[in-house]
């Protein structure tokens, strides 16, 4: 008798001696696709639900952990997991909040098939989802990166800087495009942004001697009348921001002792409320056990390539969050230019001296991550920057 005669029974999807019902969700604007792994089933089961209605899903995952507790006959806990995207963190509070564990991952870290023609589907996502949250569940804790959902608190309150960003980009928008329609017209020395601008633009001449068309004028009027807009609106922001950072509760550093994080940073020279800002809502909202895990989440660690006689840098990996890469890019040009006595800004007139283009580059990144740990240091810790010097 062959062994293919009595073939063995085939693998269940989850161990018998297993109560736990792994649900994962592929989530689009027309739908969502769940794949779910109930103990006992033999296979994976996939159900499609009404993209935002989070009633049916919770209804759908309390039927099946119902049909799951009869068939094993004890208690069945819900896990899922889904991408973060889009959707924002209210589907991961809504299951929180029902007494289902919710994970959001970070889907660049999913591992993918590395072929040149790799097949994707809706169907294959959720599956991969699917086993990286088992996976994660077995222990394997490297086989994704996991992200920390803010609390609704700490969301609301990176609103501010966040609007200030997008309004100063449409304020450089707008700008640029008067300064465009002019320069079109031979003018080259209008500025929207000084005092007086509306009256100065009746008296303009064209380069070659003629008055502004009439048709023109009031296009730049209607967008002044937008600058103004979005001027108004950046002035409102900036006063909720100034008022959010004198506010004591928020961004307080967990060490002992120590003044809340906005009222220590806003005491070095050259960081000013827009760079303490984003540093209090964007890091120190959330605990770090190391250097390494801050300088990761702003995206500044080196991506090392090694692979038998191969060894080459990939440059910074850009991971983390990169309002706060942005930024610590911006504050080490400032860095230097204000703190020059500083043990970094010293590193780094060693490492560039007169030097220019990549080396300086390169340096500066560098000088991003330092900074970004020694302020993080000096916020939580109370430990001043080497040789940096404070606002009189």
């Amino acid at each position: 008798m062959t062994c293919t005669d009595h073939p063995l029974p085939a693998p269940t999807a989850a161990r018998s001696d297993d109560s736990t019902l792994f649900a994962a969700l592929e989530l689009s604007r027309k739908s969502w696709l769940m794949a779910t792994n109930a103990p006992g089933e033999e296979k994976v089961s996939k159900r499609t639900i009404a993209a935002g209605d989070g009633r049916a899903l919770l209804d759908l995952l309390a039927g099946l952990r119902e049909k799951a507790e009869r068939r094993i006959g004890k208690p069945v806990k819900v896990v899922v997991i889904q991408e973060a995207g889009l959707d924002g963190f209210w589907l991961h509070r809504l299951l929180e909040a029902n007494g289902i564990e919710s994970h959001v991952v970070d889907p660049a870290s999913i591992a993918v098939d590395r072929r040149k023609r790799r097949c994707k589907t809706d169907a294959l996502d959720v599956d991969a989802l699917l086993r990286t949250l088992m996976a994660w569940a077995r222990g394997e804790r490297r086989v994704c990166s996991m992200v920390r959902p803010p609390s609704p608190e700490d969301e609301d309150h990176r609103r501010l800087s966040r609007e200030r960003e997008a309004l100063v980009k449409e304020r450089i928008q707008h700008t640029n495009r008067i300064k465009g329609l002019l320069a079109a017209q031979g003018i080259t020395d209008f500025e929207p942004l000084r005092p007086g601008h509306r009256a100065r633009l009746d008296g303009l001449t064209t380069g070659d001697g003629r008055a502004l068309p009439p048709q023109l004028k009031e296009e730049i009027r209607r967008q002044l009348a937008r600058l103004d807009a979005v001027i108004n609106d950046l002035k409102t922001v900036e006063a909720g921001r100034d008022a959010l950072l004198a506010d004591d509760t928020v961004a307080v550093s967990t060490a002992d002792g120590t003044p809340p994080a906005a009222a220590a940073l806003s005491r070095l020279k050259g960081l000013g409320p827009e760079f303490v800002s984003i540093l209090c809502l964007e890091l120190l909202f959330r605990s770090f056990n190391n250097r390494r895990e801050v300088a990761a989440y702003g995206g500044l660690t080196p991506s090392p390539f090694k692979s038998g006689g191969i060894d080459r840098e990939q440059g910074i990996s850009k991971s983390g969050n990169p309002r706060l890469r942005k930024m610590m890019i911006q504050l080490a040009w400032m860095w230097i230019r204000y703190q020059p006595g500083s043990a970094i800004s010293r590193w780094f007139t060693g490492f560039a001296g007169t030097k220019r283009g990549r080396i300086r580059r390169i340096g500066i990144v560098a000088v991003a991550r330092k900074l970004l740990v020694a302020l993080w240091r000096f916020a939580t810790q109370g430990v001043v920057p080497d040789g940096a010097a404070l606002k009189s």
